[in-house]
Parts: structure tokens; C-alpha cells; sequence
């Protein structure tokens, strides 16, 4: 019982979060597609605001989920909501957007 209470509250360890193969294909073309349009101050800004809501945008996009697959893939809406509820997703997104604005051929 006791084994239970110690781990009862316990949160996943901090940092960036690792994503899959498809997820970190998936977050490199949206990425890219935001520094194409020049956008990517005002989405590191919204990411960064955003943070605590990580989660709840997660359970948003399954929310829109269907009506999302009438222009995107129902496969990579799935996958990023899955990315956008694990713990450290928004310091992942906001490192990868720095990291190809500096360099957008990494």
C-alpha cells in the first residue's frame, strides 16, 4: 500500500518530449511549413502561452478530429494529438522551430 501512495502523485520527468519517427516527421513539416510563412515568432509565442494547456489541446484536436480528416490525414491528426498530451511536447516544438529557423536544412 504504501509502494502505491509514494507513486500516487508522481508526474512524467521533465524536458522535451521524445516523439516517434512519424510524430517528429509530422511536427519537421508543420515546423517548416510556419517558418515558410514567416510565422514563427508569433507560433513559438502561442506555444509558450499555451504551455499549461498542452494536454487540453491535445483532447481538442481529438475533438475536431472529425471534421480535420476532411482535409488532413485522420493517421497524423491522431499522432500529433497523442504528441501534444505527453509532457515536455510544447519545449520540443519550440526547440525544433528554433533550430530550423536557424538552419532549414536540418
Amino acid at each position: 500500500m504504501l509502494a502505491w501512495l509514494k507513486h500516487a502523485f508522481s508526474t512524467e520527468a521533465g524536458g522535451p518530449a521524445i516523439p516517434s519517427a512519424k510524430q517528429a516527421e509530422l511536427i519537421d513539416r508543420v515546423c517548416r511549413e510556419i517558418g515558410r510563412r514567416q510565422m514563427v515568432l508569433p507560433a513559438q509565442m502561442m506555444i509558450e502561452s499555451s504551455a499549461p494547456l498542452h494536454f487540453v489541446g491535445g483532447q481538442m484536436l481529438r475533438f475536431v478530429e472529425p471534421f480535420l480528416t476532411v482535409i488532413l490525414d485522420p493517421v497524423e491528426v491522431r499522432e500529433f494529438a497523442t504528441f501534444l498530451e505527453k509532457r515536455g511536447s510544447t519545449e520540443y516544438l519550440t526547440e525544433r522551430l528554433q533550430q530550423l529557423e536557424s538552419d532549414p536544412e536540418s
